[in-house]
Formats: C-alpha cells, structure tokens, sequence
C-alpha cells in the first residue's frame, strides 16, 4: 500500500478511524472525512503518530456533489485515488410499527445513498488510470435477518450487498475492483452503543474489521476479494 491514496468516509470515530491508522501504517496517503469537525481529531492523532500525508474533510456523504468535491480535492492533492472505503454509516433498531417514514428515508440516505454517490464519484478518476479499488463497510445482516427491530438496516445492507455485486461486475473491464466486508458485532458507538462495554469484550474490535479491509485493499492487482466474512467466535450466526 506504499504511497497510494486511500479516501475513507465515516474516519472520525470507530471502523473508519481505525482503518485511517491501518492504510497510514502500511503507507498509504489519505483522504479521511467525516460528518462533523471531529475529523479533525482523526487527522491530529495521525500526524502526532508520525503520519502527515492526511486530508481531513468534513462532507454530508447524502449530499449530491459533496462526495464529487472530495474526489476532486484528493486528486488535486495527490493526483490519483487507489483506494475508496465507503465507511459511513448509520444503525437503529426498533419495532416495524415504530419507524417513521423520516427515519426510514434517513437511513437509507445514508447507508445505501452515501455508498451510491461515493462511488459514482470516484469512478472517472479509476476509470481514467485503468485501476482502483472499492471497497464498502456492509454487514453480516447484508445475508441473513436478524431475529427483530432490525428490519430497516437490514434493507439497506441487503440494498448495499446488491448494489456493490453488481458494480462489481460493471467496472471489473477497467480493472475496477469492488467488494464488501460484512462484520458482525462489533465494539464501536455504532447505534448509540458505548465502545468498551464489558458486555462487548469478546466482540469484535475495529482494528479486526480495519485490518480485513487493509487486507483486501492489499491483495494483488491481478486479484478481487469480493466479499469478506468475519464474526467474533462468541457470535451464533446461520450457516448456509
């Protein structure tokens, strides 16, 4: 990974910070954004470890033309994007009857529409140099359903596995490579959980699901890894 650029969305906490760490260890240049000024948090731990090859950018991943502006400031930087990691994401749990139709359309825009919009965005640029790689932070209930309340972010992992399947297939001819990671429990704050819960000790860590998505990332060109399962051993997950 010496020397390429790597973008990653949804860096300023979680699987994407810890990703953020693990590119920059392999020697990656980056692009890390986040929703809030907390990205800069990201971009300062960075650099007091010794990684200074870091643009931090605060961008809504669901706003048309936002990712696009990313994209473009990365080249200007850099002069190339290698690598896409499409973090950013939202999770809620709740009854069916207790959803509203805001909550709905919200994760969605961000699960399902940010994927979308950063991948069109990126793909010229990949297009252009005939190489690239994009990869997306899915999740193991993008291929089975959980038992209840999970009915909304299941659609929209089941809607991000499809999507990516076939836009694998649509840029595999300009050496375009597309895949998933789907973990499953994993400490983070991710849906309002607090990382480091006693509860969550033989859970996942980010760093696990960072070092898989380095691992895919990494991979020879000539090689895809279309999707990448992993689940903490305490986990009951259905076996085909």
């Amino acid at each position: 990974m010496k020397n390429e650029i790597v973008v990653i969305t949804g860096a300023s906490r979680g699987i994407g910070r810890a990703a953020a760490f693990h590119f920059a260890k392999a020697g990656a240049r980056l692009t890390v954004t986040g929703s809030s000024e907390d990205i800069y948090d990201t971009k300062k731990s960075l650099e007091e470890a010794g990684f200074n090859d870091v643009v931090a950018l605060v961008s809504d991943v669901t706003r048309e033309g936002a990712m696009e502006q990313i994209i473009h400031s990365t080249i200007n930087t850099y002069g190339r994007v290698d690598v896409l990691i499409n973090n950013a994401g939202v999770g809620k749990f709740q009854a069916l009857e207790d959803i509203t139709l805001e909550e709905w359309k919200k994760m969605f825009e961000v699960n399902v529409q940010g994927v979308f919009l950063a991948t069109k965005s990126v793909i010229p640029q990949m297009k252009k140099q005939q190489s690239g790689t994009i990869l997306t932070v899915a999740s193991d209930v993008s291929r089975y359903s959980i038992p209840e309340n999970g009915s909304l972010y299941t659609a929209t992992k089941y809607a991000v596995q499809g999507f990516m399947g076939s836009v694998a297939q649509e840029l595999k001819p300009f050496g375009i490579r597309v895949g998933t990671i789907n973990p499953g429990m994993t400490d983070t704050n991710f849906a309002g959980g607090t990382e480091g819960d006693p509860e969550k000790k033989d859970w996942l860590k980010a760093d696990d699901v960072a070092a898989g998505l380095l691992h895919m990332a990494s991979a020879p060109k000539h090689m895809q890894v279309d999707e990448m399962h992993i689940h903490p051993l305490a986990q009951d997950y259905p076996r085909p």
